[in-house]
């Protein structure tokens, strides 16, 4: 199933945010929420294809976690805007072919 949150991407979040297990429930919201997020802003990326879409997915998790969730967008403004691009340029090329 694309873009589920699976054990092991939850414990990558994990490891990467030095945090124990007893929080899997409310991490696994968070990534969930900052999956569907970035796809209405940036397309429809993988996590589980996409590095740099999980980047930014861990990224804006963060942020939530730490309570800072308003400064995000305008931190990874150019993250954003070139996922989007490429999305749109990938768009293109499969429209050109058909």
């Amino acid at each position: 199933m694309p873009n589920e949150i699976t054990p092991e991407l939850l414990v990558e979040f994990r490891d990467r945010m030095k945090l124990s297990d007893d929080e899997d429930d409310n991490l696994t919201r968070i990534l969930k929420a900052s999956v569907e997020d970035l796809q209405d802003i940036c397309g429809d990326y993988d996590i589980n294809t996409s590095e740099r879409f999980k980047e930014l997915v861990f990224e804006r998790s963060r942020y939530v976690y730490n309570d800072a969730l308003e400064y995000f967008h305008t931190n990874f403004l150019t993250q954003l805007n070139n996922l989007n691009i490429a999305m749109a340029l990938e768009s293109s090329d499969v429209d050109e072919t058909v």
